[in-house]
């Protein structure tokens, strides 16, 4: 079987896995009343439409990679540690917060800085084991001393958790997106730690088995587990195909997203004025008189174009930095 073959069958797989539990779990949360509900402050629109909704989706991403790593057979230590140590920790503190709101029967969890010292803690002692382990570079064939990278890993990883869940705010808006960067991963060339590859095709499966439920107007959301799963499989996967630039194309909309976030935060207390309308930025599209689908449609293509113009851009930066 040719690796392209081998890619393809673990995406089918996946999609397929999660797209069956993924209908079980929201029988089972529909019978345990384990719902969404809205922050008070949200969109008027999502208050009264989404509230309700079954959610904590995410926990079928990891029951998938669990079936995933039982099937294809003794993985290594290193393999574990290395590329799912990251999103299997952030999962815990994304689903922390997501328990908590379910048992307060509240939209709050984890209060802010209690879940940013988890995703650091987190983020910390994966980076720690990658650079001590594997020598982690933060660009291919350039080593940054450790005290150095292992604070910098750190940092992008708890961004890219936190940008991944500040984009799930619309329905299939983060599993779309996250399924078109686990694509483009999976069809870069070759290199890399091993099993980045059929990594990124496991997270195309998952991404595309739960949006069959996520999509307009979805079934279910992912929850705070859900999309720091994917946000901490997508930094791992970036880091170990080829070094820290690869965040760029890879996390183009989350970043994005994220950057809307901080701008429209320093601009308030700042200076008094708001940039957006809300954000993140895709709301404030939404308040301009954008229909939610046409935000989502328009966003994924926003992030395609965006990898298909950084990604020749990056290789041509590690051509000259090599």
């Amino acid at each position: 079987m040719t690796p392209s073959w081998t890619g393809l069958s673990i995406t089918l797989f996946a999609a397929s896995l999660a797209a069956l539990l993924e209908g079980a779990w929201i029988r089972f949360v529909r019978k345990r009343e384990i719902r969404q509900i809205e922050k008070s402050y949200g969109l008027p629109s999502h208050v009264e439409r989404k509230s309700g909704t079954p959610t904590m989706g995410g926990v079928v991403f990891l029951l998938v990679c669990i079936g995933f790593l039982m099937w294809v057979g003794p993985v290594s230590r290193g393999s574990i540690m290395g590329i799912w140590g990251l999103p299997f920790g952030s999962f815990v503190v994304g689903f922390a917060d997501d328990w908590l709101k379910f048992t307060k029967r509240s939209s709050e969890g984890l209060r802010s800085l209690e879940k940013l010292s988890l995703q650091f803690v987190v983020a910390l002692g994966w980076s720690t084991y990658a650079v001590l382990a594997d020598g982690l570079s933060l660009l291919p064939g350039d080593t940054v001393p450790t005290v150095f990278s292992i604070p910098v890993l750190s940092f992008f990883a708890v961004g890219m958790m936190n940008a991944v869940n500040v984009t799930d705010g619309l329905d299939g808006l983060a599993a779309g997106a996250s399924a078109l960067s686990f694509l483009g991963l999976a069809l870069l060339p070759s290199g890399g730690a091993p099993g980045v590859s059929l990594a990124a095709s496991l997270g195309l499966g998952i991404s595309a088995g739960f949006l069959w439920y996520n999509c307009h107007p979805a079934g279910v959301f992912m929850g705070d587990g859900g999309s720091h799963f994917l946000g901490g499989l997508l930094f791992s996967l970036c880091i170990w195909k080829g070094g820290l630039l690869f965040l760029v194309p890879f996390g183009f909309l989350f970043g994005v997203e994220l950057v809307s976030v901080a701008v429209q935060i320093i601009a308030i207390r700042a200076f008094k004025r708001r940039v957006f309308r809300m954000s993140p930025i895709h709301h404030h599209f939404e308040l301009l008189g954008w229909a939610e689908t046409k935000v989502v449609a328009r966003f994924w293509l926003l992030h395609a174009a965006g990898m298909a113009c950084t990604v020749p851009l990056i290789y041509r930066i590690l051509e000259i930095w090599g």
